[in-house]
């Protein structure tokens, strides 16, 4: 199959913006063609003067859940912390429960419009953590949903093993048998049946120490999967240099990192990725060093952060205009942030710019300037989406 969008503000990406004026042309499901192009034969799209920007990648979700934490949200309106809420069986514990008690089926069900509200609005690569089953079953069961959500969507889909999210009742005071019994056998598992395609971790005083996390790391190298990190959330445990040390593609959320810590991110090439939905959701007054991240050379990718507690947000758009909001992001940097940073937040090569030989997964929005995309609040709209050089 050939498309051609014609009549289009192309965002390339290639060099800040990028922009030009001008056609794109897609071959079967990658990009032929950039600038001056034309081709016979080929399915045409005017777009009107429109911009067309890479497919919107989300590198940080937990899409996979059951339940609801309404619940969660009104009390820390009325005062609980979020800590107060995990300690007393909240917060990650009660989606813990959600999820042990859906089948499979039942799982992939409530999974769906999530997926579909993230596609809405632009999204055509999503990172999925495991992270709320923390037995070596429903871990499995979780990650076998996410790899079953891209075949029932035109979405492609980054699959993450986050057993390492929370110490669960039946393993408190014992990470480290946890680790050792739950996190490590079902990472092998995982990986031995094609599920799972980067490891991730929660290191914070609610879940995890660097030691603790370190034979999870091993392993992770042993089979040949990158690491990634949610570190300095709350505190400053020195995820982000442990993380650092072992290559990680991206060290998540990271509001109290310290100089050490960037530095170390900056010379592991190690991207920070950015969480306003988070920090909005939980009123955080901690930001994330954005200026230290810029001097150090540290590329900056936003996410959702999509899950049922502390970020309940679908949109990458709304994500982009909190990013510049909250942290004082560039337009530019946010855009950035979800299309070729993003995309080397999950170690993808293939996507994140509008050039030969990248996958044909573009979006033409009802907008003729990037700035629209952060500067409006949670309206920025596509006018289409294309997956794979086909409408979809």
């Amino acid at each position: 199959m050939t498309l051609l969008l014609t009549n289009a503000l192309i965002a390339t990406m290639t060099d800040g913006y990028g922009l030009i004026r001008g056609s794109v042309l897609c071959r079967d499901d990658r990009i032929a063609a950039v600038g001056e192009v034309s081709s016979s034969g080929a399915e045409v799209i005017d777009c009107g003067g429109r911009l067309v920007t890479p497919g919107l990648v989300d590198c940080h979700s937990h899409a996979v859940y059951a339940g609801s934490r309404a619940g969660e949200f009104e009390a820390r309106l009325n005062g609980a912390s979020y800590e107060e809420i995990s300690r007393s069986g909240g917060g990650i514990l009660s989606t813990v429960r959600a999820v042990r008690a859906a089948t499979e089926q039942e799982l992939l069900a409530q999974s769906l419009p999530r997926i579909d509200a993230m596609i809405a609005v632009g999204a055509t690569t999503i990172e999925i953590k495991s992270g709320y089953g923390l037995t070596v079953a429903d871990e499995l069961k979780m990650l076998r949903v996410a790899r079953k959500l891209a075949t029932l969507r035109p979405v492609r889909v980054a699959v993450t093993h986050l057993a390492a999210h929370a110490i669960p009742p039946e393993y408190k005071g014992q990470p480290e048998a946890y680790i050792a019994e739950i996190a490590i056998p079902s990472l092998c598992a995982a990986q031995a049946q094609g599920l799972v395609d980067a490891v991730d971790a929660f290191c914070e005083g609610i879940a995890f120490t660097p030691a603790q996390l370190e034979p999870l790391f091993a392993t992770a190298r042993t089979l040949g999967l990158p690491v990634k990190l949610h570190a300095e959330q709350l505190s400053d445990l020195k995820g982000v240099v442990f993380a650092a040390r072992h290559g990680a593609l991206s060290c998540d959320h990271v509001e109290y990192v310290a100089q050490d810590g960037v530095e170390a991110m900056a010379a592991a090439g190690t991207v920070a990725v950015i969480l306003p939905g988070a920090f909005y959701t939980l009123r955080e007054t901690q930001s994330p060093p954005v200026d230290a991240f810029r001097k150090a050379g540290v590329r900056m990718a936003v996410a959702t952060d999509l899950n049922p507690g502390t970020s309940p947000v679908a949109s990458l758009p709304l994500a982009m205009n909190m990013a510049c909001t909250l942290f004082r992001l560039t337009p530019e940097e946010a855009l950035a942030g979800v299309t070729t940073h993003a995309a080397a937040a999950l170690g993808l090569r293939d996507r994140g710019t509008i050039a030969p030989g990248q996958l044909a997964d573009l979006v033409i929005w009802n907008a003729d300037q990037p700035a629209d995309l952060s500067y409006r609040i949670g309206w920025a709209t596509p006018h289409a989406r294309i997956f794979g050089g086909r409408i979809a």
